[in-house]
């Protein structure tokens, strides 16, 4: 069976890191990987607050690409982490990060840049393209997300749990379980930020785990586990909430609304048929506003790693890339 490891490019070590201050008491990790005199691309994870991991630089020809990764606001390898007591998310919003990216693109020297994001990722690539397309080559997206009610109410409200029945009743422990009345993103909300350890842990694993089981078209122990450690899974937890509880601090529709700012640049979307955290009717709606960008629907779920989607990926860089040198 095929798997990402027989499309992917080999794996690569960067070659210069460091923590870049953006204000607000933030530092961001970031890392350069490839060939420093390539064609520029940043890579924005998805979550938000999931972080980067070696094989996300694994997208681009390390001959041809100058790739620039960085774990965004309170995540990853930056700093202040949001598993911490005292976790203070209010300088973490959508639009604070549109500017953490400006401020990475000018701290690296950057004039213009491709920018690559899947699931949230596709949601702040958005809107950071939207918001200076004049500094954006190309985009590359998958597993496409713009925080619509109707987005969020289908993963976290019910309409997700009757494909995966087992793993909602696991996410649904921390609240009592079914039936339950309200918004359970909301309910969520109060245990994750209450000061109690025994209350926002095992809330954190609870949320973590429910995504870990179901954004891959086969189930994925390995994924579970990874995102059962309890730091991991607090903070990622934390800031996806935070995000989602606020609508990603935008109004209704306003990416794909907005999208005749970006017509203009050439764009791949590549989008897992059977996506359970990000269904296919969102990259349709961005399709249907841009009909310009080359569309891919394949046969996966939503993980990256998948063979199907990350394929699509790799030829869109390559067909990006710059020519080799002779």
């Amino acid at each position: 069976m095929a798997t990402a490891d027989d499309v992917l490019h080999p794996p690569v070590e960067p070659y210069a890191h460091g923590m870049l201050d953006v204000g607000d008491g933030q530092q961001l990790y970031w890392e350069e990987c490839g060939n420093p005199e390539g064609k520029p691309a940043v890579f924005v994870h998805g979550g938000p607050g999931g972080g980067v991991v070696p094989g996300y630089r694994r997208f681009f020809d390390p001959a041809r690409y100058r790739v620039i990764l960085f774990d965004q606001r309170n995540c990853g390898r930056s700093v202040p982490h949001a598993s911490g007591p005292d976790a203070d998310l209010s300088t973490n919003t959508t639009w604070h990060l549109v500017g953490d990216l400006e401020k990475l693109r000018a701290d690296r020297g950057v004039e213009r840049w491709q920018v690559f994001g899947g699931s949230w990722g596709s949601a702040l690539a958005l809107a950071y393209a939207e918001a200076h397309p004049d500094r954006v080559t190309e985009l590359v997206l998958r597993g496409i997300f713009t925080l619509r009610r109707s987005e969020l109410d289908w993963y976290y409200n019910g309409g997700a749990g009757h494909i995966s029945p087992e793993w909602w009743r696991s996410f649904m422990v921390p609240l009592g379980g079914e039936p339950f009345s309200g918004d359970r993103m909301a309910a969520y909300h109060d245990l994750l930020f209450d000061p109690d350890p025994d209350v926002h842990q095992p809330a954190g694993v609870a949320w973590t785990t429910w995504e870990a089981a179901t954004t891959t078209l086969e189930f994925s122990q390995k994924s579970v586990d990874e995102f059962s450690d309890p730091a991991f899974a607090l903070a990622f937890a934390r800031i996806e909430n935070h995000y989602f509880v606020n609508a990603g601090w935008m109004r209704e529709g306003q990416l794909i609304e907005e999208v005749g700012r970006i017509r203009h640049i050439p764009a791949v979307i590549v989008q897992g048929r059977y996506d359970l955290a990000c269904p296919a009717v969102t990259a349709d709606d961005l399709h249907r506003a841009w009909p310009e960008a080359d569309y891919r629907l394949v046969l996966a779920g939503h993980s990256a790693m998948e063979p199907a989607i990350a394929a699509e990926l790799v030829a869109a860089t390559d067909r990006f890339a710059p020519a080799p040198a002779p």
